[in-house]
């Protein structure tokens, strides 16, 4: 996968960037794994603005991803997509009895591949296993937290995790920000890294493609007044005013920390992903 610069021939041309989308094979959903993406532009059920900055936005259709690989048995690769739902694309599969499933597309997964979920089968990419049956240091993606609950770990473009070790019942994994831990060996992962690994270096270019995602513009808050957040107010350009900056909720941000002190996944974390 590479990405595609334009000539600069206008302001918002120049430095901008696509996806080549080579690998896509298939330019249309499958009908029967697709449905209706309300938008709710940040609002809550009592029409308040609880995440700010969402609105407008390209209309799109949300594609059901298989993330638990339940169903055993042979399934071939009839076309990997493009989901504007994710930054990872997305393979068609089709099973022996008809049936299609989406999957997140891994790299080096092509049209015609045969691809596996169970127990005793090959470490390929695109294959699905409970961790028990996977080998040390393999690359994994797909991970789940809560046998059957499905995959809930490493599903953005690009990303892998590493299987480092096995024990007591725990498999001991590396997880891309760094951080390491436990995770049971019932639960299943799938083989490989996530696919549109070029992903990372698509640059916008300009305002209103953000706006085409569902991205309304942000405002900082030292142009704000004191009344919209603890940065406005001052004569010209003022400092923050505070020991450090704050949420537009008077919160600490920046390095401040919101994990409580005694969650109970804590004793699965061997090292956190600051190295403490």
């Amino acid at each position: 996968m590479a990405t595609i610069k334009y000539r600069p021939i206008t302001p918002g041309r120049r430095n901008m960037t696509v996806a080549s989308f080579e690998e896509i094979t298939k330019f249309t959903p499958e009908k029967t794994l697709v449905v209706i993406k309300k938008k709710k532009a940040g609002r809550n059920n009592a029409g308040k603005i609880t995440v700010r900055h969402k609105g407008g936005g390209n209309k799109v259709k949300y594609r059901i991803i298989d993330f638990k690989r339940q169903k055993e048995g042979p399934a071939t690769v009839i076309g990997i997509e493009y989901d504007p739902n994710r930054s990872a694309y997305i393979a068609l599969l089709k099973y022996e009895d008809g049936t299609k499933s989406y999957i997140i597309a891994p790299v080096g997964v092509k049209d015609g591949d045969v691809l596996y979920s169970g127990a005793n089968i090959d470490i390929k990419p695109g294959n699905t296993l409970p961790m028990a049956n996977i080998p040390d240091g393999t690359y994994i993606h797909n991970i789940e937290i809560y046998p059957g609950k499905g995959a809930q770990l490493v599903r953005a473009a690009g990303s892998q995790a590493q299987l480092l070790s096995k024990e007591n019942g725990y498999a001991a994994i590396r997880l891309p920000s760094g951080e390491m831990r436990y995770i049971r060996l019932d639960c299943r992962a799938t083989i490989g890294q996530v696919g549109n690994i070029d992903h990372q270096n698509v640059k916008i270019g300009k305002a209103g493609r953000k706006r085409h995602m569902g991205i309304r513009p942000t405002v900082r808050g030292s142009v704000m007044n004191p009344v919209d957040h603890p940065h406005g107010g001052g004569e010209g350009k003022a400092p923050i005013g505070h020991p450090g900056p704050l949420t537009p909720w008077g919160k600490p941000a920046l390095g401040y920390k919101t994990r409580k002190q005694n969650a109970r996944t804590n004793k699965f974390i061997i090292k956190r992903r600051n190295g403490k």
